[in-house]
């Protein structure tokens, strides 16, 4: 099947393949979801942080820089996050959060400044977000001021995992 435009100004017949119209009509509506997808980062990567260990922590920050490594290395768009819950509150605090259940001890103490360090070059050099269960900090009564620059807090840490993965397509990861 095939239609016919003519000009007024030729006598000229030209015959437009219907799949050519056809085509040309589907395109424009399949460009918003393609430039949808195309906005979304090919690799998303939640870790879950919820231990006090210092050089399981240290563990995890090795292997997310790794990861953004390679994906940077690739050209590979990236969105990585870490959610803390529970005792990883410790690892985004210089507070030492004394008679609480994630005080700071001699390991910790002995490492926490070569962490901050870490942690921080991964959220400036490639682009890691730091997301804080606001129940955990709640708990504790840990003022908002006393968190490291670019954390920020979500209702519940547990829910917020869930939410990435389920809603967002993120893996999930936890070192163990």
């Amino acid at each position: 099947m095939s239609y016919t435009l003519s000009s007024p100004a030729t006598r000229h017949r030209r015959a437009i393949p219907a799949w050519l119209l056809l085509g040309l009509l589907v395109i424009p509506l399949a460009l918003p979801t393609w430039q949808a997808r195309a906005a979304e980062p090919e690799a998303r990567v939640v870790y879950h942080a919820d231990f006090a260990d210092p050089r399981r922590f240290s563990a995890m920050l090795t292997s997310i820089n790794n990861m953004a490594v390679h994906y940077e290395n690739q050209l590979t768009d990236h969105d990585i996050r870490i959610v803390f819950v529970a005792h990883g509150i410790r690892f985004l605090t210089d507070d030492p959060m004394t008679d609480t259940p994630f005080a700071e001890d001699e390991a910790l103490a002995a490492q926490r400044e070569n962490l901050k360090g870490r942690l921080g070059s991964l959220v400036a050099v490639h682009g890691v977000k730091l997301e804080l269960c606001d129940i955990t900090r709640s708990s504790v009564n840990l003022h908002r001021d006393a968190l490291h620059e670019g954390v920020t807090l979500v209702p519940s840490g547990v829910v917020r995992i869930v939410e990435l993965q389920n809603r967002k397509g993120f893996a999930y990861l936890k070192i163990e």
